[in-house]
């Protein structure tokens, strides 16, 4: 078995689209690089045309007057130091645009990949975990491609042009010089081997407590009412400080890198300096070019200190890159059918035929379900807690798969059409309303985001919540707050009426619409679907039995499977599971 590649191949895969802004960032990196380490030499010139004046390395290329060499230094000065400006200024311009650029795309991917992946995928993974990865390790990601790249390119560099240099002018001298080169290298592949584990225990550390915050700040409603807030401040605190700590194990290896490096350059620059020098003593090394190497020296060993804050970096960004790529990597489970069916096309004939399904092998929650909703009519689905209501409608919409069995829509199988075309034609009411932050009028048309306003308050009339939304300080532009929190149960689930029957779908469902609402509600709501289930494929979960007694058929299910079917009238005569059901919410339970 192969191992995975490494983060940073996979990255370079996925940056391929950009190479030539990747080679045009790293050319300016080199460039700079280059004119950065030419003064060095100017000065070495200089101090040759000083000691040696006409018999000086540039008075043999021509330039005979004194003067003449140093005017000429001083030209050659001001033109490298403008060029290494002008390199400097592109590649902070490229390198900070491509970190952003890949940024926005990593995101945009991440998110969108997301959005393609099934319901059960979310149901094991906390929100505040996707959100450490789709923001703090991208970010991570872009921290790096931002300046450490363009420090590694630079160092590259400068092993490579003042080992040229040294080698050209004195190799003895140069292999001292570069004598903690193998050193540094070999210590910073063994940090990289021992820092990345750690930085991918912090990564996976922050995001349990992201997690944990936003699952908390989700229910502080629930955290106040139970007066558990010490009790969650102690959790926060406790996962807090385990990320705390693993950042602690990885500063105390990465802190420890540079002043180890630091001092085995040393050694390179003392060899440098005592051994060039007793050849320049000796005649053996022109004072320039003595002069060149200690300042060479300095050039090519000091950046390396900084190698270790950079090799940091990059093993941070590195452990971040792995997480947001392997969410790319997590192919769907429930792929896209190839059949598109336009939603003026769909008559609404929904069929379950033998469908078995379990969320958990050992418990499973359909055996073997079988029932017909005719297209047009209203089927009702009671039963009680855990019998398998809602699951149908997970199913219906392909938020899962049935293990066995079928689900058929106008006689195709759900598997062989397109996703999107599927659920555009099926509006969606649950009892868990989630509206986003926003006004009413845009959560209204959230299926529908170019209705008019006129569409969108028909809309509102027929949920028969046009006039609690008049009555809001700024009616339709009313903010709602997040999951809409202003507004009272029934007024949510009244806009997420209204929000279905705005699309006009041809299949309606209704998921315990009516379970948490009080009496009034119920009444304005069964009003409204009166009307707009009128000829239209309307399937209703329900577990308060007052809201299905006037549907065209009723399915009682128990254990799984449909064990009564009927109107309300022969369901109450035939004295079954359904008539105990309606005599126990109804008090007459003894009857």
């Amino acid at each position: 078995m192969s191992a995975a590649p490494s983060p940073a191949r996979r990255l370079y895969r996925y940056a391929r689209p950009h190479r030539r802004d990747i080679v045009l960032a790293t050319t300016c990196s080199v460039a700079n690089k280059l004119f950065d380490l030419a003064p060095p030499g100017l000065i070495g010139a200089a101090i040759d045309v000083v000691v040696n004046g006409e018999t000086s390395f540039i008075a043999r290329l021509g330039v005979v007057d004194v003067m003449a060499q140093l005017w000429l230094l001083a030209a050659l000065t001001l033109v490298i130091w403008v060029l290494e400006s002008v390199f400097e200024y592109l590649y902070a311009v490229r390198w900070r645009n491509l970190a952003q650029t890949i940024q926005h795309e990593l995101r945009m991917d991440a998110y969108a990949h997301t959005q393609e992946l099934e319901l059960a995928w979310f149901e094991d993974r906390s929100t505040g975990g996707l959100l450490a990865v789709l923001n703090d390790d991208i970010n991570q990601l872009e921290r790096f491609l931002d300046g450490g790249a363009n420090e590694l390119l630079q160092v590259g560099t400068t092993v490579v042009v003042v080992g040229a240099a040294f080698f050209a002018l004195a190799p003895g001298v140069a292999g001292l010089a570069f004598l903690p080169v193998p050193f540094i290298l070999w210590g910073s592949f063994r940090f990289q081997a021992r820092i990345a584990p750690r930085y991918a225990l912090v990564r996976e550390r922050v995001g349990l407590l992201a997690g944990q915050l936003a699952n908390n700040l989700g229910g502080i409603v629930t955290v106040k009412s139970f007066n558990a807030e010490a009790r969650e401040v102690a959790r926060i605190g406790e996962l807090s400080r385990d990320y705390q700590q693993a950042n602690r194990a990885a500063i105390r290896l990465s802190s420890a890198f540079s002043p180890l490096i630091r001092m085995v350059i040393v050694c390179g620059f003392v060899a440098t300096l005592v051994y060039g020098g007793q050849l320049t003593q000796t005649g053996e090394l022109a004072v320039g070019a003595y002069s060149v190497m200690v300042f060479l020296t300095q050039r090519l060993l000091w950046p390396l200190t900084r190698l270790g804050e950079t090799v940091d970096l990059f093993q941070r960004a590195m452990a971040s890159t792995r997480r947001v790529l392997d969410l790319l990597d997590t192919r769907a489970t429930i792929s896209s059918g190839p059949r598109v069916v336009p939603v003026h096309e769909v008559r609404g004939d929904i069929e379950f035929s033998d469908v078995r399904f379990a969320y958990d092998p050992r418990a499973p929650v359909l055996e073997g379900l079988s029932f017909r909703a005719p297209a047009g009519e209203t089927t009702a689905i009671v039963g009680a807690t855990g019998s398998g209501k809602s699951t149908v409608v997970k199913l219906l919409l392909r938020f899962y798969d049935p293990l066995s069995g079928s689900v058929r829509l106008d006689g195709h199988d759900l598997r062989e059409l397109e996703l999107r075309s599927l659920r555009a034609a099926i509006g969606l009411v649950s009892q868990d309303v989630f509206l986003f932050h926003g006004t009413v009028a845009e959560n209204i048309a959230y299926g529908l985001p170019d209705a008019t306003p006129e569409a969108i308050a028909e809309a509102a009339r027929v949920a028969e919540a046009h006039d609690f939304i008049e009555a809001l300080p700024s009616g339709y532009d009313t903010i709602v707050g997040e999951r809409g929190q202003k507004l009272s149960g029934g007024q949510r689930q009244r806009l997420s009426l209204a929000r279905a029957i705005l699309t006009d779908p041809p299949i309606l469902v209704l998921d315990e619409a009516t379970s948490a609402v009080d009496n009034e509600t119920e009444a304005a709501i069964q009003r409204s679907l009166a009307r707009v289930s009128k000829d239209r494929t309307t399937l209703v979960i329900a577990h308060r039995l007052s809201t299905v007694r006037h549907a065209h058929r009723i399915l009682v299910l128990d254990g799984g499977v449909v064990r009564e079917v009927g109107r309300h009238e022969e369901l109450m005569e035939l004295d079954g599971i359904y008539a105990r059901l309606r005599r126990i919410q109804t008090g007459d339970a003894a009857a």
